[in-house]
């Protein structure tokens, strides 16, 4: 049984991609995060994009990562302290993302996804169970969670870098990972790592 902030977030996701699919563009403009120059983009887009998904293998990988990562973690902090992870990671990737895209051409072209959000979870699994052994669907490859970050971690830096027009925003992933390393590193140095939030 799923914890209730996984849960939740589960719901959230699935009802706003229905309702994506029902109304359509109304839901980007409104709701997928655009570069804060473009006169499409709102504030609640840094919180409103990460419930959005462009289709259906986009929210589908992204929940069955939730589903596999998240519980782990929420049962670990208790749900708030989860949720603050959550958001923290998820609020980062798009900072994240913003700033690289003010650095190139002004377009209109939104962000949506919950995928920074879910690179901290992975993050935040291998950091808590660094040599718990992880199996790739395909190809079915094993290999302790510590060596998923770094490697995942590497192909997002390296195609970021590369400027593939893959339509695929790695430099929120790393933002969504990097977020999530100084929230535990935080925690760490002052011994809150293991505790819950009343």
């Amino acid at each position: 049984m799923l914890p209730p902030a996984v849960k939740n977030l589960l719901i959230v996701n699935i009802i706003v991609f229905l309702g994506t699919l029902l109304i359509g563009d109304p839901m980007y403009q409104y709701f997928a995060l655009f570069p804060v120059g473009s006169h499409y983009f709102r504030w609640w887009q840094f919180v409103t994009h990460m419930f959005m998904h462009g289709n259906f293998a986009h929210i589908f990988f992204n929940m069955w990562s939730l589903i596999v990562f998240g519980p782990v973690l929420e049962r670990m902090w208790g749900s708030k302290k989860f949720l603050l992870y959550y958001f923290v990671c998820g609020l980062g990737a798009a900072a994240c993302h913003e700033l690289v895209l003010s650095m190139q051409p002004l377009s209109n072209i939104p962000t949506v996804g919950a995928s920074g959000a879910i690179y901290g979870l992975l993050l935040g699994f291998g950091m808590l169970y660094p040599n718990y052994t992880l199996t790739l669907v395909f190809p079915p490859v094993s290999l302790k969670a510590k060596w998923f970050v770094i490697i995942f971690a590497a192909i997002e830096m390296l195609t970021g870098i590369l400027g593939t027009s893959d339509g695929v925003a790695h430099f929120a992933h790393l933002g969504g990972m990097l977020f999530g390393l100084i929230l535990i590193l935080f925690w760490k140095k002052k011994g809150q790592m293991y505790s819950e939030w009343e």
